[in-house]
């Protein structure tokens, strides 16, 4: 495990050092990557310092790229990350003396945001496509027969995530398809918070979220696979049974199989404690479980 040194020389403003009152921690678990998890990986450091204050968790985010980069490199315990580590990225960390193990703490319904003024109910993955695909075919809310109310230019206001995030690229995969561009001029914000904030804002807006990032302010679309079939809503349930068609796992990696207290901190997290608290943040725990 990283030592305090180590992890004051990387930490950003985002970090937490969660070894508050407990000066004499002798274990300190650096946790960084995924802006999706990081509110629940928060959480379970938060809640892991009650029960073994023998141990700090430190929580960072900048997106599952920068994850998924500190594994490679070997600087970070538990790398976050919303999407599947490529083959390219394990050999690039094998080549470097790390063996990522990849463990699923959750799944992710990947929520569609409109505008509340947005009368659209619904959207098949194609209709996603257009909108956001490389000469897709929708630039105007028109293009898709939906007139909105204070959308005066029509146009659609397609807001997006920077490349290094682990949300854009499971979208691109999943809706544009492996070969797929996002179009240009998509406005790409760097946290999940910053797109449902950006729609709510934005009567001509659409985006893309995990569903955690829900609030009364913006409104969820319900996502059929192809045109005219069935449309799901995005729920914990649907993301667990894989009804809903762009729900997606979440990951933490470890540098090999985990020992000691990394080890005992991972138990902790799979364990129905830890799995309550995944649901309890808006994500679909592992398996079916009863939480107070």
């Amino acid at each position: 495990m990283l030592k305090m040194n180590n992890y004051l020389a990387v930490a950003t403003a985002t970090a937490i050092a969660l070894a508050a009152g407990n000066a004499q921690a002798r274990t300190e678990i650096q946790n960084k990557g995924s802006d999706t998890l990081v509110n629940v990986a928060q959480t379970f450091a938060e809640e892991y310092a009650k029960v073994n204050p023998e141990v700090a968790i430190a929580v960072s985010g900048g997106g599952s790229g920068t994850g998924i980069a500190a594994m490679i490199n070997g600087t970070v315990d538990i790398a976050n990350s919303s999407r599947k580590m490529k083959d390219k990225e394990i050999k690039q960390a094998q080549e470097r003396g790390h063996n990522p193990i990849e463990h699923i703490v959750g799944y992710d319904a990947l929520a569609i945001y409109v505008n509340k003024n947005n009368p659209a109910n619904s959207m098949a993955i194609a209709d996603l496509a257009k909108i956001y695909g490389r000469d897709g075919g929708a630039t105007k809310w028109k293009d898709l027969g939906i007139q909105i109310p204070g959308c005066d230019s029509g146009e659609i206001v397609v807001v997006s995530r920077q490349n290094n995030s682990g949300t854009y690229a499971y979208f691109q995969e999943h809706v544009l398809g492996e070969k797929g561009k996002f179009r240009l001029g998509t406005l790409d914000m760097h946290g999940s918070k910053d797109v449902v904030d950006l729609v709510e804002k934005t009567p001509c807006a659409i985006g893309y979220s995990g569903l955690a990032y829900a609030t009364d302010h913006v409104k969820t679309v319900c996502i059929a696979p192809e045109a005219g079939k069935p449309c799901v809503m995005p729920s914990e349930d649907a993301a667990l049974d894989g009804t809903y068609p762009i729900a997606r796992p979440l990951f933490m990696y470890t540098n090999g199989e985990p020992q000691g207290e990394i080890k005992k901190y991972m138990d902790w997290i799979m364990s129905d404690t830890g799995q309550c608290l995944v649901a309890k943040e808006g994500y679909a725990p592992v398996r079916k479980i009863a939480c107070k």
